[in-house]
């Protein structure tokens, strides 16, 4: 009886951890992408102020529309799809686009409110070259585990 306890005890704190091990990281990667983009746009303390929540709520929101269309798609029985169904998942997908695409554009009009437009383009360029030094980041990492 005790063994068991123990042995509950030591999952539930491991699990415990991992999670917190995970929000962790995704807190450290999100202040490192903050200080990358306020860098490499040179934004004043006005702009900054103006431009994060801008962001951050357009972030949210695209996360959440990300999340549902995984949670749609790990329901989908693929092996005994139907045809009709097929179509009314094409549907969904069209419309997820969409709502993706016009709260992209939502976006785009407030940052225009907030940033000049050479900003703007600056802030996409600053976003993928984050993704691709998290991405070789990942690489070296992962890489480095194996030898």
């Amino acid at each position: 009886m005790k063994h068991n306890l123990i042995a509950i005890i030591i999952l539930f704190m491991s699990t415990t951890i991992m999670a917190q091990d995970r929000m962790d990281r995704n807190e450290k990667i999100k202040t490192l992408k903050v200080a990358y983009i306020t860098e490499k746009l040179d934004l004043s303390k006005t702009e900054a102020e103006k431009f994060w929540p801008i962001y951050n709520d357009f972030e949210e929101n695209m996360h959440e529309l990300r999340k549902a269309a995984y949670e749609d798609r790990k329901l989908i029985d693929y092996d005994n799809l139907t045809e009709e169904q097929a179509t009314d998942l094409i549907k969904k997908f069209k419309e997820s686009n969409i709502q993706k695409n016009n709260l992209y554009s939502k976006y785009l009009s407030d940052l225009q409110k907030v940033l000049s437009s050479k900003k703007i383009v600056l802030l996409k360029k600053a976003e993928d070259d984050f993704k691709r030094k998290m991405f070789e980041e990942f690489k070296k990492r992962r890489h480095e585990k194996k030898r």
